[in-house]
């Protein structure tokens, strides 16, 4: 089967920056795919490859593969990009604004459609008002639906929820759990990594253009063995369980730990010395926790875990 998004060899410079040095990706038609890095990693760059708003200096990309150069209408035609800046056409509703976003791809008798990508948004009851009259949440909501208006099978969605409340950030993601249901590949670059974690079956992380790690989300999460226990006690610490690697915080302690049978001998000594245990949190690690360490790593390859 055809990849959904092919990128090999992908370099590109700004002057003497290296935005992106060599990224390889392949992503699998109807995936949730996350990409992930700090500021300044390159990944807006990268969209702005597959988009056509950039060119690379070398390498290829392809969506649905069409290349993204030498057949840019299909590769553009394949994609819907929801970008991370706020932009719109202050002059316009939000259905006029969507029926213009139709026409850019030739679509005249799209209102059908139109009228459903708004009512799952959340959108219809904002139809005839002005772009500039709606709130942050609700521009992002209506630049997920002109990335729609032409059903592209490969979405890319960069930071859709910067600004979001809560319920808006919500409904969302349900209606883009559906799109990826119904078989579209989606791309989500995001700095809300539980939102990562909880959606994406497979990522990668960008660390100054290069890719540092590319796994499913479970293996990533599972490559780290850093399980903590956090308990505040009333009584002092018996002296046989001082460590050194017990942080004391907040008036409680955490314990790294290796595996779980390493609880039950550390509360055992706990009660055998006095101490009557006031709050207990085994705590596991999470997609934050991989993120950090990886950033954290030198390291020029990407990893498999």
């Amino acid at each position: 089967m055809t990849a959904a998004i092919e990128i090999k060899g992908i370099h590109k410079k700004f002057g003497a920056i290296r935005a992106l040095t060599g990224v390889d990706l392949d992503i699998a038609q109807g995936e949730f795919f996350g990409l992930l890095g700090p500021n300044g990693a390159g990944k807006t760059t990268l969209i702005s490859i597959l988009a056509g708003l950039a060119r690379s200096d070398s390498g290829t990309a392809r969506i649905m593969g069409h290349d993204v150069r030498s057949d840019y209408r299909q590769a553009r035609r394949a994609l819907g990009v929801v970008p991370q800046e706020l932009v719109f056409d202050p002059f316009f509703t939000v259905r006029e604004a969507l029926r213009i976003q139709s026409g850019y791809f030739g679509l005249r008798r799209n209102d059908v459609w139109i009228e459903e990508v708004m009512h799952h948004l959340d959108l219809t009851s904002k139809a005839d008002a002005n772009m500039r009259s709606l709130s942050g949440g609700m521009k992002r909501r209506v630049l997920v639906a002109q990335a729609l208006m032409h059903k592209p099978p490969v979405i890319v969605l960069d930071e859709p929820t910067a600004g979001v409340d809560v319920e808006l950030r919500r409904g969302l993601w349900d209606f883009i759990r559906r799109l990826n249901g119904d078989g579209h590949t989606i791309v989500l670059t995001t700095h809300y990594l539980e939102e990562a974690e909880t959606l994406c079956g497979r990522i990668a992380m960008l660390k100054s253009g290069r890719v540092v790690a590319l796994d499913t989300t479970a293996n990533l999460v599972g490559s780290l063995h850093n399980m903590q226990l956090r308990v505040r006690l009333q009584g002092v610490l018996p002296a046989m369980l001082s460590r050194s690697d017990w942080v004391e915080r907040d008036g409680g302690y955490t314990i790294p730990l290796h595996d779980y049978n390493e609880v039950e001998p550390i509360l055992a000594a706990l009660r055998n010395g006095g101490c009557d245990i006031l709050e207990l949190e085994l705590l596991q690690p999470d997609l934050e926790d991989v993120f950090v360490e990886i950033m954290n790593r030198d390291q020029h390859r990407p990893q498999e875990y």
